[in-house]
């Protein structure tokens, strides 16, 4: 995944979370009901974040780990010519 699309995630995420908020304050139930979703849903929207967050460390790493080895080849093809 690359940066724009980590960017644009959540970008999604935020939005997403922003209008469930709002629809959450302007529902009417009771002070206590609300704020039990309100609670909820900040608990949903924190996984999705932790999820797209691990999931773009997941990715950096890999691409890392592909530099290494290319380094790798090309310092074993340098001493061996």
């Amino acid at each position: 995944m690359s940066s724009n699309n980590g960017k644009i995630v959540l970008g999604v995420l935020a939005g997403l979370a922003a209008g469930a908020l709002l629809g959450i304050l302007f529902a009417p139930d009771k002070g206590s009901e609300t704020r039990k979703k309100i609670i909820d849903k900040g608990e949903e929207a924190g996984d999705g974040i932790k999820e797209k967050i691990n999931d773009l460390l997941n990715d950096l790493n890999q691409k890392i780990d592909a530099a290494k080895a290319k380094a790798r080849e090309a310092s074993t093809e340098a001493s061996n010519s």
